[in-house]
């Protein structure tokens, strides 16, 4: 009974102190809104050098934590083709030029950029300007974090971020804002849907290429184009002996509304359209044509047929020259065709005669025959009648060879004439085929002539009215044509726009100059006060070098040596700290994450070590080597814009140089998110909101143990220390969502310190998705239950791989029967926190949170490799157990402990870290299974000693 009410009484406690679903962060909100505005799309980019120089398609991505405009082939690329440096850089445009062409300037550069339209060149110069302002503004106010990249920026999540943010940002001028938004320009907001991720995702078109290689080729020949021209034969439908010349110019606009008409065409038409319009051209010589060859015929009656259609419509196709080329090579086919067709007659006729005449000829050779049979000679005839001629036998086989010829020659004749008949009935209809084709050819003529006609007329009337117009104005001064006046209003638009813009871009550079004059004379100023500060410090330094070489009194004693500590421990005065460029005190109270630099509890000489620490640690975040990761982080983030992060080798050995600190929120939520990837897919996307409902209304046992802990999880670190930090109630909706995502662990001491830590870097939810991959992913099943089994199983293995790695220290530890095992335990339970100094500590959670739990052992035995030497020196177990508890503090170069870490421990093969945990979790399962059955044996005999036992009172016992 008094367990549940005191459960309830917690749980209704801690119901008033979690948040609601809707009481996330606002800040969340906005950076996920300004990420899904990101400012990139296509532009057009002049480069090329010489003939080649033209146009290109890039896509463009900004990136704001260096005020570059990076330019990509495409947004599938990795690596940018180059940059333009926004935050020195002028803008620039001209009304008259090329619609949507700007230039960007910059130190010694120059950068011509063309947008598809002229409102995109309006908001892409709109947001460029604002990016340019907000850097500018941010620039002269936000200090550089030298505790871990020399770079400007500062994480946008996470306690470290939002500290930061709130304490270095500038507020803005009411009145240059108010004057700045006077001089915007009217532009859209979203630019037709045209800039953003959005205009990436449309389908590739090869179309790019071929408007790279036309703006490529557009400047080989140049005036050739415009000169280009395509003349056109036609003849007009009443004459048919003279004829006009036409030539093709370009088409219309496709943007500007067109009439058109449908034009009644043959059904075996193969064009119906031209995109091309006629003129007249009097001065080339008039040339005869088909309708010159053919004589009157389908075209005149095609061109009266459609002289009742509609003159105004306008034919627009894709193929002039096609047409063109294809009637000129219908009138050869056709006065080919027309000359075989008259040889083919002519032979005919010649045929036709010679088969008459052989007809003939066998006819009287058919005649001749009988009567040559009658004359031959008859006996019995009187003698007294005079002979006939007499025909030989040779003469008879003469004239029958000559039938048998001429009858061969009759076959052959007869055969050629048939096959001369198919062939002229295919040459007639191949011929009215093409009569066809023609006549629909010289419709579609007779109509663009028509056409043409009434343009001219229509050109005609125009220019007419246009010379009264402009006379009757020049006489009375009459408005102009309504055209003429939009035009001008356009063009008078075009430069207002262009008058703000650039008035805006005066006002801007001309406020970054005097900024940048400001910021000049400010670090002028404070390196004055620096080499003051540094003169002063080498005195203090010489006067105590000679106060130690020749003493005048004992050193405790000496009051010299007394005031210089006191200078050296002196907290900054309020007229310091008002003038931060005049404050030339290098060590502040806090540090980038929020830890205590110097305690003001500890004692005097324990606060000095500590501000000689801090200075160490100062001195070792300005190194070159820290600023080359810096660098090498800046190249590869930016060749990762439009990508998200994948595991990879050269991503590996960045982390494991250390995640500059303005670059960690996004790895460890990236990390984090890697990891749980398995889990979060199958769960809604508000599944940390249900949970804090959930936690909300219903009671939680682990409620009263994490109220307990919140102020003991890290009481140093200024975003945790007290009940209204900013890192209390955060801290206290993950853990109790996460006691109720896993019942079995529910909350154990450690969590409360995993979770402070993610929480400095990331927002809420990725801060518990971060604990649920340690707890879940990385470290093995009962590492942070109630019994810490697998916490005391990695301790064995660990001290495997000290007999392994560091043979000599683990035997110096086993002589003098020193257990390091009750210092290390911490740091694997914890990974670190509050072991090592802040600086190590998050480039051992970089690594930590990209590989595993692999990294604790590496740091682990890289520390004691570290501090060897000085462990060795140690020959009493009590000194080895004291610097035990502090070695670690005095650690301070990070990249010296890393090198160790990661060379000189290798080979180290995880498989071999967990076959040793197989091999030890068996051995301390067996050992706790004893260790219960003599707990149980014990409660057993002491049960039955009690019930034994007789108790006797005071009255009893007097008596």
């Amino acid at each position: 009974m008094h367990e549940d009410e005191d459960g309830s009484g917690e749980s209704s406690c801690a119901a008033s102190r979690l948040v609601s679903v809707k009481s996330l962060d606002v800040a969340d909100v906005e950076g996920a809104k300004e990420q899904a505005s990101k400012l990139c799309g296509y532009l057009n980019k002049l480069s090329g050098k010489g003939p080649l120089r033209g146009y290109k398609l890039r896509w463009f991505v900004y990136d704001q934590r260096k005020c570059y405009l990076y330019y990509f082939k495409t947004p599938q690329d990795a690596l940018p083709l180059g940059h333009i440096d926004i935050g020195d850089a002028c803008f620039m445009y001209d009304v008259e030029g090329e619609e949507g062409q700007f230039e960007v300037r910059t130190a010694g550069k120059e950068f011509l950029l063309k947008a598809p339209s002229r409102q995109v060149m309006h908001y892409w110069l709109q947001e460029l300007q604002q990016k340019r302002w907000e850097y500018s503004n941010t620039r002269g106010s936000v200090k550089r974090d030298s505790w871990s990249s020399p770079t400007l920026a500062y994480p946008p999540t996470g306690l470290v971020g939002k500290e930061n943010d709130a304490f270095f940002t500038e507020k803005l001028s009411e009145s240059m804002e108010k004057v700045r938004s006077d001089f915007a320009m009217d532009a859209e907001t979203d630019a037709g849907g045209m800039v953003g991720i959005q205009s990436a995702r449309g389908p590739f078109s090869i179309k790019n290429l071929g408007t790279e290689l036309r703006n490529s080729m557009s400047n080989l020949r140049p005036g050739r184009a415009e000169n280009r021209r395509s003349v056109f034969y036609a003849t007009a439908a009443n004459n048919n002996s003279s004829s006009e010349e036409w030539e093709m110019v370009d088409p219309p606009p496709r943007d500007l509304p067109e009439q058109k008409h449908p034009l009644d065409t043959h059904r075996h038409s193969f064009g119906s359209a031209f995109n091309f319009d006629f003129v007249r051209n009097r001065q080339r010589p008039q040339r005869p044509l088909l309708r010159d060859v053919r004589g009157p015929g389908k075209l005149g009656r095609g061109v009266e047929g459609r002289g009742s259609e509609s003159p105004t419509g306008e034919c627009n196709g894709s193929k002039p020259l096609d047409v063109q080329l294809r009637l000129q090579n219908q009138q050869d086919e056709l006065n080919q065709m027309q000359q075989e067709q008259n040889k083919l007659r002519e032979e005919l006729a010649g045929q036709k005669e010679l088969v008459r005449l052989l007809q003939q000829t066998l006819r009287s050779s058919q005649c001749e025959r009988p009567t040559v049979c009658r004359a031959a000679p008859d006996p019995s005839a009187a003698p007294d009648q005079p002979p006939s001629p007499a025909v030989t036998q040779e003469d008879v086989a003469q004239l029958e060879a000559l039938l048998q010829e001429r009858d061969g020659q009759i076959q052959a004749l007869c055969g050629h004439m048939e096959r001369l008949s198919l062939e002229k009935d295919s040459l007639q209809l191949e011929l009215k085929s093409l009569k066809v084709k023609v006549g629909e050819i010289n419709d579609q003529l007779g109509m663009l002539m028509e056409t043409i006609q009434a343009k001219d007329q229509v050109i005609v009337k125009l220019s007419q009215e246009n010379s009264e117009q402009s006379g009757n104005l020049s006489d009375a001064g009459s408005p102009p044509p309504p055209q003429e006046l939009n035009v001008l209003k356009d063009s008078l638009q075009g430069y207002k726009s262009q008058n703000k813009f650039l008035n805006k871009e005066i006002l801007e550079l001309t406020v970054l100059r005097r900024n940048a004059e400001t910021r000049e004379k400010a670090l002028e100023a404070k390196c004055t006060a620096l080499e003051a500060k540094l003169c002063q410090v080498e005195s203090k330094y010489l006067v105590l070098l000679q106060e130690v070489r020749t003493p005048v009194c004992s050193l405790e004693q000496n009051p010299l040596i007394s005031r210089l500590l006191e200078d050296a421990l002196q907290a900054e005065s309020p007229d310091q700290s008002e003038h931060q460029i005049f404050k030339p005190n290098t060590v502040s109270e806090y540090d980038a994450y929020g830890f205590k630099t110097v305690p003001e509890e500890e004692e005097e000489e324990e606060r000095l070590v500590a501000k000689v620490r801090a200075l160490e640690l100062k001195s070792l975040s300005m190194t070159d080597q820290e600023v080359s990761v810096g660098v090498k982080w800046e190249n590869f983030l930016a060749g990762t814009m439009n990508r998200d992060l994948v595991r990879s080798p050269e991503l590996k050995a960045l982390i494991r140089c250390g995640v500059p600190h303005e670059h960690r929120s996004l790895v460890w939520r990236w990390c984090a998110s890697f990891h749980v990837k398995k889990f979060r897919d199958h769960l809604a996307p508000d599944y940390y909101e249900t949970l804090l409902n959930v936690a909300r209304d219903r009671p939680n046992p682990a409620s009263k143990q994490i109220e307990l802990d919140l102020l003991r999880t890290l009481p140093n670190n200024k975003h945790y220390a007290s009940p209204s930090a900013s890192g209390i109630h955060k801290l206290r909706n993950v853990l109790v969502a996460f006691s109720w995502r896993n019942p079995d662990i529910g909350y154990c001491q450690g969590l409360n310190r995993l979770a402070a830590i993610a929480l400095l870097y990331l927002d809420q939810e990725d801060a518990f998705w971060t604990l649920v991959a340690i707890v879940e992913v990385f470290m093995p099943r009962d590492y942070y239950t109630k019994t810490l089994l697998g916490s005391q199983v990695d301790q064995r293995v660990f001290k495997d791989l000290m007999c392994e790695k560091l043979p000599r220290l683990h035997v110096h530890f086993e002589q003098h029967k020193v257990d390091f095992s009750l210092i290390t335990f911490n740091w694997f339970l914890v990974v670190f926190v509050d072991s090592v100094v802040s600086d190590i500590l998050f480039k051992i959670w970089d690594a930590f949170l990209f590989e595993g739990p692999k990294i604790i052992f590496r740091f682990a035995l890289a520390l004691f490799k570290y501090k060897e030497e000085e462990f060795l020196k140690l020959q009493d177990s009590t000194a080895i157990f004291k610097y035990l508890r502090y070695f670690t503090r005095t650690i301070l170069d990070s990249r010296k402990l890393m090198n160790i870490a990661f060379v000189d421990m290798n080979p180290f093969p995880m498989r071999q870290i967990q076959n040793r945990r197989s091999f030890h979790l068996e051995k301390v399962r067996l050992e706790l299974t004893e260790l219960e059955a003599i707990r149980q044996t014990f409660i057993q005999k002491r049960e039955t000693s009690l019930d034994r036992r007789s108790f006797a009172s005071d009255d009893e016992e007097d008596n």
